[in-house]
């Protein structure tokens, strides 16, 4: 299969073929359920099976846990068995040659499986892999007539393995359950019957019927009146989205009304839905740089901890009396088992990974480990403003009317002419004013571009547009002027003034609180926008940002953005339309609201935030902030306990269960502490 991929300026890559989303919605499971490949090594996509104990594709997921534990209780069950026997008939048993094959039947279950990736590690080049450690360990604790510590050892392993590929299932099911989300069948209305379908063969226009309960399986516009949807799975949101005819519904939401029908907008594999399971998938692939280095720590680390192994058996004998090489080859193999970086390699990748969980429970996509790290350390946000920090929905904000006309005759009279035009502003005025009113007639009906439109009803004329409009027709407003910060629509009829209406961008609810809460952070924020300069300087004052421009064209942005990078500090840009694609591409950090944005916005982001707001910001900055140190609490407990257990092994004090506890004691310990950002309240 060809794959071809596109980058932007950054490395980034900005889409796949159709061949790569088959191939990764036919891997999902590989590539975010078996995010752990047995447990260090990272196995090529092309393996049919996860390398987890007794773990393999072809069987479910209850058969999996029990067959996980199958082997490590048949290998209880012999050392335990053999234990006894040493106990209860030494003076048999503990010369007998059936003594040493018991325990090796014991260590067979769970030996096997290690010895078998260790030698598969090394047919790959990877020759120092904790595989090795672990055979070489036991193995020559057999060698030395350590029976019950060569099976217990390898047993603790398995059962760690085991544990923590549990653990780290629990800890990949907020993802696994947006994976999830798409039903595979719909029902369509096709000739006045309800016809079901495959979700992946529904077409452009088709009409679903949704039942209550039911999942959307494509992005449409709702043909019903009104419906309430659950966008929780997408947005994070707990409370009910009411929708109205013709909005926007997302693949994935859940219908909470008694029957609602959706047009089919979106192919299936284009949907919104589709897209966030893409960027989950290609998150793991983006390493944070101390996922990063512990990796290339563990490629050096490995081989210097068997040649200190073989210096520890060996050098003894040329400075201590009385050398006992049995006595320095044990040192040397508790040294091998707890030098294991087990809980370094798999605790921070799975820290990340929570972190990545945590926000996408919250409606937060990161692309990516590395995009954690930076974001905890940004100094600037840059905001645009329609659609980021403002609804991006125009809405009439006052009317001003002489009060000698009837207000609501003159509104519906506005309405019916406004029907005519596709501007913005006659969107906002049908939204306030509702249906038309049938009974107004009107005899022409003119749109003057740069001025607005010019009716005739009822024999009389009604103006309605900018206060131009006015002047062109001789009509006197006394308006010499008017506070501009808002659009304003100038009306007048039957050649007499009338007032004006006022229309603006509402702001967010919680775009004030985001800006507080960064000023409190000491990350400084701007407001970049295409919009007038009056407008934005309002809106930067209402929501207290010190720095704003307007009427920037996407050039402007991008330098705006570039100035700040040569100034040594680091940018985010927050942002929603096509124009400011580039800016995004281009900062250190960039997030795109993923509600409303451009398709082109979002694959070009580092960080996509489901349902627009503003708030998620400071809540994806405190899960990278907590993710952090997560992952340096694993890094300093784990170094912590193998140094003080490395010393205590080398100098014969510590024992191979001693050592078991370095190895799988705190790789545990370490992936509990990391799961435990699935648990956190971020909000």
């Amino acid at each position: 299969m060809e794959h071809i991929h596109k980058y932007d300026s950054e490395g980034r890559q900005l889409c796949c073929t159709q061949e790569e989303k088959i191939y990764k919605q036919a891997g999902a499971k590989i590539l975010i359920g078996g995010f752990r490949k047995y447990r260090i090594g990272e196995h090529n996509h092309s393996h049919n099976h996860t390398h987890e104990f007794g773990d393999t594709h072809t069987h479910s997921k209850v058969g999996n846990n029990l067959q996980m534990f199958l082997y490590p209780t048949i290998s209880l069950v012999g050392l335990i068995i053999a234990i006894a026997l040493d106990n209860y008939l030494s003076s048999i048993w503990l010369n007998s040659w059936y003594r040493p094959l018991l325990y090796l039947l014991s260590y067979i279950p769970v030996g096997l499986p290690v010895i078998k990736e260790s030698y598969q590690s090394i047919l790959k080049g990877e020759i120092f892999s904790e595989f090795l450690l672990m055979t070489i360990a036991t193995i020559g604790a057999f060698a030395i007539f350590e029976y019950p510590e060569a099976v217990a050892v390898m047993l603790f392993y398995a059962v760690g393995e085991s544990l923590q590929t549990l653990a780290i299932r629990k800890a990949k099911n907020n993802i696994q359950t947006l994976i999830d989300q798409r039903p595979d069948k719909i029902n369509i209305i096709e000739n006045n019957h309800i016809i079901s379908k495959n979700a992946v063969d529904a077409q452009i226009g088709e009409i679903i019927q949704l039942k209550s309960g039911e999942k959307l399986a494509l992005d449409g516009i709702l043909v019903t009146e009104t419906a309430s949807f659950d966008t929780s799975s997408l947005t994070g949101e707990s409370l009910p989205m009411k929708k109205v005819r013709g909005d926007t519904i997302l693949a994935g939401m859940i219908n909470l009304n008694s029957l609602s029908q959706v047009k089919i907008t979106t192919e299936y594999q284009n949907s919104k839905l589709s897209q966030i399971i893409e960027l989950i998938e290609n998150a793991t692939t983006h390493k944070a740089p101390t996922e990063l280095f512990i990796r290339k720590f563990a490629k050096y680390y490995t081989p210097i901890v068997v040649v200190l192994a073989i210096f520890i058996t060996l050098a003894p004998f040329f400075v201590v009396n009385h050398y006992v090489f049995s006595d320095w080859l044990y040192r040397a193999l508790i040294f091998l088992v707890i030098a294991c970086p087990c809980a370094l390699v798999i605790s921070i990748p799975l820290g990340y990974f929570g972190g990545i969980g945590a926000a996408s429970k919250n409606g937060i996509l990161f692309k990516g480990s590395n995009f954690l790290d930076v974001i905890t350390n940004i100094q600037n946000i840059v905001f645009d403003k329609t659609g980021t920090l403002t609804k991006g929905k125009l809405s009439i904000q006052d009317i001003i009317f002489d009060d000698s006309y009837n207000h609501k005759e003159i509104l519906d009279m506005i309405n019916a002419v406004e029907t005519v035009s596709t501007h913005h502003i006659a969107t906002a005025i049908h939204s306030y004013v509702g249906d038309i009113n049938p009974h107004i007639n009107i005899e022409s009906n003119q749109e003057l571009p740069g001025y607005g439109l010019r009716a005739i009803i009822d024999k009389k004329e009604l103006l309605v547009g900018n206060f131009k409009l006015l002047e062109l027709y001789g009509i006197e407003h006394g308006q010499n002027k008017i506070d501009l910060d808002n659009t304003i629509v100038a009306v007048a009829y039957n050649r007499q003034y009338v007032g004006y209406l006022t229309i603006a961008d509402s702001i967010k609810e919680d775009a004030a609180a985001t800006i507080e809460t960064l000023n409190l952070l000491n990350i400084n924020t701007m407001l970049l926008s295409g919009d007038k300069n009056s407008i934005v300087s309002v809106v930067a004052a209402k929501l207290g940002i010190k720095s704003a421009y307007g009427e920037l064209l996407p050039d402007d942005k991008y330098n705006k953005i570039l100035q700040i990078q040569q100034n040594g500090q680091s940018v985010a840009f927050v942002g929603d339309g096509i124009n400011d694609a580039p800016v995004i591409a281009l900062s250190n950090v960039g997030i795109a609201m993923g509600g409303l944005g451009s398709d082109t916005t979002i694959q070009v982001a580092d960080v996509v935030i489901q349902d627009d707001k503003p708030s998620k910001i400071i809540i994806a900055i405190n899960i990278a902030k907590a993710t952090k140190i997560v992952v340096w609490q694993n890094i300093i407990m784990a170094f912590a306990v193998k140094l003080i257990v490395l010393i205590l092994g080398a100098g014969g004090i510590a024992t191979m269960w001693e050592a078991v506890f370095a190895d799988v004691g705190v790789a545990l310990l370490a992936i509990v502490n990391a799961v435990r950002i699935q648990k956190m309240n971020f909000e």
